[in-house]
């Protein structure tokens, strides 16, 4: 697939100022592209931001990247599985302002293998990685939006959890991601009463610092990665991030139970064509 001849026209994009006004938005996972991309996006539509994940290194540089555009983010270390840690940040962002309007569920981790090959290990850390960095900051924040009967709760899923993948090794990925479909579904009629709203976006292709090297390096990726969108493109953290701050806005308040593919067109079709080996 070739690049468009001026790929920034065709990047999500469109008016951001004020759309999250006022609000109080979490976001885990903020140290990775997607994470990073979202976190910028909502503090430039005015909301106040906490932001935060695992890894120290990689989420001073979304702070750094924040400032340099004039924005303040929180930024904390968390690990966003342990219910301890999870409760600590979302106590500590309601004390401050007294109110949490978005929880964008981003982060997780996964282990790539051929099912026959796969660890136990393996498979019990991607389910606590894909499935606990959900669960637990839900349970957090899930009983200050029933007390203030409002709240948008985002979860990122995968087209992994709604498409078979040939070669990749995602069994254990399809499996939490797949969850995450099922439990956004679950919590949105558990959550209708009290008016939290709660989504999921399902990413396609999307091109990232961890995905570089290997689109650079083998072919074979490269030409699946390129044939899956039905679009004459694969997809970047801007796309993502873009659809997670229609979710959290006011404009989706009677949207819940959503599982939005923003994938190109992945999901929509029979197939892909790609050079086997």
């Amino acid at each position: 697939m070739v690049e468009p001849l001026n790929p920034l026209w065709h990047l999500s994009q469109g008016p951001v100022q004020g759309r999250l006004e006022g609000k109080v938005a979490l976001v885990t996972g903020a140290g990775g592209a997607q994470g990073r991309e979202v976190s910028i996006l909502f503090a430039r539509a005015g909301a106040h931001v906490f932001a935060s994940d695992i890894n120290a290194a990689t989420l001073a540089e979304t702070e750094t990247l924040a400032v340099a555009q004039g924005l303040s983010i929180n930024c904390s270390v968390v690990d966003a599985s342990s219910g301890e840690q999870a409760a600590s940040w979302v106590a500590d962002a309601h004390a401050q302002h007294g109110q949490i309007d978005v929880l964008y569920n981003n982060g997780a981790g996964v282990h790539m293998a051929p099912f026959a090959e796969m660890t136990n290990e393996q498979w019990h850390d991607t389910i606590r990685l894909e499935l606990d960095v959900v669960f637990m900051p839900t349970k957090a924040v899930w009983p200050i939006m029933v007390g203030q009967n409002s709240g948008s709760i985002i979860n990122i899923a995968s087209g992994s959890g709604m498409l078979a993948a040939e070669g990749l090794g995602t069994a254990a990925h399809a499996a939490g991601k797949g969850g995450v479909i099922s439990l956004t579904r679950q919590l949105s009629l558990e959550g209708a009463p009290h008016w939290i709203r709660v989504n999921c976006i399902s990413p396609g292709p999307i091109m990232g610092p961890a995905l570089a090297g290997v689109y650079k390096d083998e072919p074979a990726f490269r030409a699946l990665f390129d044939s899956t969108p039905s679009l004459e493109r694969h997809g970047y953290p801007v796309d993502i991030a873009y659809t997670g701050l229609f979710f959290a806005s006011d404009e989706s308040l009677f949207i819940t139970g959503v599982n939005l593919a923003v994938d190109g067109g992945v999901t929509s079709k029979a197939g892909a064509i790609f050079s086997r080996k």
